[in-house]
């Protein structure tokens, strides 16, 4: 899908990785619309770098863990840009729950944001789309379990099977796939020395950066003969 003129929406794209996803695809052209739940200020930075770029932008808020709210996400959309016609689910919350200590609230919330939402955006989007794109962003914990994010893993690891059965499902209208970001950006969360062990370890020598991650959705929207793949993008951190 040749991306200049057309227009994706990018769920969380106020901050970090999402922020990134929406700055990549305005530069190849698209026309961006740019999901927020509480990041109303961020995400009126990522509008102002976009339209610095001589493309089109606009804030959508919603709560995607509540699905009433998705539908008319995706017709504010529509009705906005007249089109829509790619879907980056890029929002995700991550948390620690070690299986002793979590709770059936922490769970619900967990998978609402991070499998539930992305199925149900992309059931809303496909029925705006001609022909289009989707794209599921996921993380090493779908490759190896990390137990102390046990919830978390749960939910990557089903958004990549998401993946696979929305790209027979929709196929040949609407192409869908999966990228795994590795060592990116430092959870907020963590100390600095963690964050430094973890990329240490990497076999490409260092952590990855936010354009890199951008560049391989670029890569997935534009390969018109690429569906059902997960493109992991992490310096080979999950051959360890």
């Amino acid at each position: 899908m040749e991306l200049r003129g057309r227009v994706v929406l990018v769920t969380g794209a106020g901050r970090r990785l999402g922020r990134a996803i929406a700055l990549g695809l305005a530069r190849a052209g698209a026309h961006v619309a740019v999901h927020f739940h509480t990041a109303a200020e961020e995400a009126a930075e990522t509008i102002r770098r976009i339209q610095g770029m001589g493309v089109d932008a606009e804030a959508f808020p919603a709560d995607l863990r509540d699905p009433s709210q998705i539908p008319s996400l995706m017709e504010a959309v529509a009705r906005r840009f007249g089109r829509l016609d790619g879907l980056v689910n890029a929002a995700a919350m991550m948390r620690a729950t070690r299986w002793h200590e979590l709770t059936p609230e922490q769970w619900d919330e967990i998978l609402a944001l991070n499998l539930r939402a992305p199925m149900f955006c992309a059931q809303a989007a496909a029925r705006h789309m001609e022909e289009g794109v989707i794209i599921n962003i996921a993380d090493g914990s779908a490759l190896k379990p990390w137990p102390d994010y046990l919830a978390h893993t749960v939910s990557k690891s089903g958004l990549v099977a998401l993946t696979r059965a929305l790209a027979l499902a929709l196929a040949p209208r609407i192409r869908v796939n999966a990228v795994i970001p590795g060592p990116i950006l430092k959870p907020v969360h963590w100390e600095e020395e963690r964050w430094a062990r973890l990329v240490r370890r990497v076999p490409m020598g260092r952590a990855g950066m936010a354009e890199e991650v951008a560049h391989a959705v670029r890569y997935l929207m534009e390969a018109d003969y690429v569906t059902g793949a997960v493109l992991i993008v992490d310096g080979g951190h999950h051959l360890l």
